[in-house]
């Protein structure tokens, strides 16, 4: 069996097990890219305390973020951990933003994306992740997201080796999939969904059933 042909057995799998996820959970497309910089070295759940802190102060905008201080905005996003750097690096992204946008993600996101890919790779503190969740879910962008899920439950299904970096597992998706928003974006969520419940740092493999037979034989299903 093909790459192409075990990726997709895998998604049927997952979205026959979990169900369409809603990823990402965020009301405006700026607000998944503050939670995109935000999630970095932490868990959902307290991102998710940060946005809210945001909402209630008025900050979930480009314009607000980039005249409120620095000291004050850490604060704000203290529950995510890390809330000084994390702060400087939103500081960082609207700098960005304004300076060669005009502070519109509209027109950020107007261009060829992969050209858009590089300049944001070169903001600092926009690692490959982050860029690549702020492409596919607050641009619509056709790129796919690799996290630490991704690479733990497809080296452990054999399909990327477990040494391998970032833009190799990503190759895996982008060169045999199609590349499609809707797709790449339910695959991801449902990743992140199938290895919290199971493909965890000590997998709990009871009741997973994702795995192979042996090489070249298909998937048990779930």
């Amino acid at each position: 069996m093909g790459s192409e042909q075990r990726l997709r057995e895998i998604f049927d799998l997952l979205l026959h097990r979990y169900g369409p996820r809603h990823w990402w959970p965020a009301e405006t497309p700026f607000e998944v890219c503050v939670g995109a910089i935000l999630t970095q070295n932490t868990n959902w759940g307290n991102v998710e305390k940060a946005i809210a802190n945001l909402r209630r102060e008025g900050l979930l905008s480009p314009e607000a973020l980039r005249e409120v201080p620095a000291a004050h905005l850490a604060e704000t996003i203290r529950p995510a951990g890390y809330y000084n750097v994390k702060s400087a690096r939103l500081k960082d992204f609207v700098t960005y933003l304004f300076g060669r946008y005009g502070g519109s993600l509209e027109r950020m996101f107007a261009g060829e994306w992969r050209e858009l890919r590089e300049e944001l790779l070169g903001v600092r503190g926009i690692g490959r992740e982050t860029c690549d969740s702020i492409l596919l879910y607050a641009g619509e962008k056709p790129t796919f997201v690799v996290d630490a899920y991704t690479k733990r439950l497809f080296s452990a299904l054999g399909l990327v080796d477990a040494s391998a970096d970032y833009e190799t597992v990503r190759a895996l998706f982008m060169e045999n999939l199609p590349a499609d928003v809707p797709l790449f974006n339910e695959y991801h969520a449902l990743i992140v969904e199938h290895c919290k419940e199971h493909c965890r740092k000590t997998p709990r493999c009871g009741g997973c059933r994702l795995h192979l037979h042996c090489s070249g034989q298909s998937l048990t299903r779930i």
